[in-house]
């Protein structure tokens, strides 16, 4: 009865989501880009060894606003040529930047956070210019992308090596750790700053030399960041961008020996690939792949505190993160009740464009995203599941879709198997706490996993029990610079952020040093 009473509400909810004035909108979003584009940060071309180079050919490739679908500008659509040209900058590069002092180098990262942090506005306006989410999440995004570049300029001086006991008195065994050497980095377009800071940060730190492909959909925000680096002193070369056709681009970088490390932030589909085309020449691989992330509400969870969280970890980027709550798993005891309040707090979530003053929740990056959407609906309804808030395209247009929340959903939808990156939160129902541990582990996927209870002993016995890289217990929102991020099974290798991130970017030697007591 009281879900029935929530569908009814709902209803009649869903008539009254919020509206944008779009030609007031309009104008807003076509002031921010004008001024945009007479910034000093504004970038359209690709970086090779300090220079701004266009792609060898001509050919361009156009970057829209997804909000409106309106011409930004266009960018090099590079390939192989220009690909290998960065990879030759980044080696000349790293024979003088891998000599630097710990030191110098944490000065150069410590000017270019100081640099982010100042054009702080602007990378944000930018971000929500091209990626479409809202601009206080965007700047929240600069917050987060410029702390890993501060966190490795400190860490940078903290690579530590080891003098191990030797077994003979002559012997002196030394552990040296260095750079890798050049890094491929390839990153996606839901974090557009932060997950090239992520990445860009410890590889510097650590003496390693850099050609990044970001994202054709958000390659302004990295061309920006690019051209800070190269105002906070950091050497040409040292940190390369190459966009357009990613297929040559990728291949070029797993080709070339020169390149001694791939790390990739995407699809897991991708990740295999990479994976497998980087055996060749023996790189070493980080993967920070999908994910299918299980919200377990337990009946002892706090009610506010579990909306809340669901609430943050689900819609945060209108569910475009690999991170986001895919499957919320609820209590049958709580169900109910937290049906009904999870529906009141989404039905808060005002839509619109990013510009807007109080939006919480943007387009999705392009048709393609909404269609998949559409698809996990329709599998869900025709399996039995029911839609009790939104499922449907907004009335804005474009890209943007209605948060959406579906009960009754089971193991066999798509929902609840596959990655719907988008704002669609499926409530799952389970009986035991072993119920639910076999349901979210029941997935390929092991990124991300979130936990409310108020039960000390739970609390510990289901985080333990819990295959995924990353769990948040009575928190929606759980990545930061100093903590490792990083999923087990399908959801990748490697992690990121923290002291264990400069890992993926040294090399451990080990030196014999013999006859030291002849004379």
């Amino acid at each position: 009865m009281r879900l029935q009473r929530i569908m009814a509400v709902s209803k009649i909810l869903s008539s009254h989501l919020p509206r944008m004035h779009r030609p007031n909108a309009s104008r807003q979003m076509g002031s921010v880009a004008s001024a945009l584009k007479n910034s000093p940060i504004f970038r359209t071309l690709g970086l090779i060894g300090g220079k701004w180079v266009e792609a060898y050919d001509h050919h361009t490739l156009q970057v829209n606003n997804p909000a409106n679908g309106e011409l930004i500008t266009e960018i090099p659509f590079m390939g192989t040529l220009e690909t290998n040209d960065a990879i030759s900058a980044a080696s000349e590069a790293f024979n003088s930047w891998s000599k630097l002092t710990a030191a110098e180098r944490s000065k150069y990262l410590r000017n270019w956070y100081n640099l982010i942090m100042t054009h702080r506005e602007e990378l944000g306006q930018l971000i929500t210019l091209e990626q479409g989410k809202p601009l206080k999440e965007a700047l929240g995004e600069v917050n987060y992308g410029a702390s890993f570049i501060e966190f490795y300029a400190e860490e940078a001086k903290r690579i530590y090596g080891d003098i191990i006991p030797a077994p003979l008195g002559d012997r002196r065994l030394f552990v040296l750790k260095q750079p890798v050497g050049i890094v491929g980095a390839v990153t996606p377009w839901n974090f557009p700053l932060a997950m090239i800071t992520r990445k860009v940060g410890p590889a510097l730190a650590c003496g390693c030399t850099v050609v990044v492909k970001p994202s054709e959909l958000t390659p302004l925000t990295a061309l920006a960041a690019a051209e800070l680096s190269l105002q906070a002193g950091i050497p040409p070369g040292v940190l390369n961008m190459v966009m357009g056709n990613a297929p040559k681009i990728g291949d070029a970088l797993l080709a070339n020996p020169q390149v001694r490390k791939i790390t990739f932030t995407g699809s897991t589909a991708v990740g295999k690939k990479l994976m497998a085309g980087a055996a060749d020449t023996v790189k070493r691989v980080s993967l920070e792949l999908g994910g299918n992330a299980p919200c377990i509400v337990f009946d002892d969870a706090d009610l506010h505190v579990a909306v809340k969280g669901t609430l943050a970890a689900k819609f945060r980027n209108s569910g475009q993160t690999c991170v986001c709550a895919n499957r919320v798993i609820v209590q049958e005891g709580i169900y109910d009740k937290f049906a009904e309040a999870f529906s009141k707090s989404v039905q808060t979530l005002q839509v619109g464009d990013g510009f807007t003053e109080g939006v919480a929740q943007g387009p999705l990056i392009n048709e393609s995203a909404v269609q998949k959407v559409e698809r996990f609906l329709q599998d869900a309804s025709s399996k039995g599941a029911k839609v009790i808030l939104g499922g449907k395209r907004h009335s804005l247009g474009m890209t943007f879709y209605e948060p959406t929340i579906v009960t009754d959903v089971k193991s066999d939808m798509l929902l609840a198997s596959e990655e719907v990156f988008g704002p669609v939160a499926p409530l799952l129902r389970f009986k035991t706490e072993e119920e639910a541990i076999q349901m979210a582990n029941n997935t390929k996927a092991g990124l991300a996993a979130y936990v409310f209870t108020k039960n000390v002993q739970r609390t510990w016995r289901v985080s333990e029990a819990l295959e995924y890289g990353l769990v948040g217990v009575n928190e929606g929102i759980i990545s930061n610079e100093v903590a490792p991020f990083g999923g087990v099974k399908q959801s990748g290798l490697g992690r990121e952020g923290s002291k264990y991130g400069l890992d993926e970017y040294l090399e451990v030697k080990y030196v014999c040093l013999g006859d030291m007591n002849r004379t």
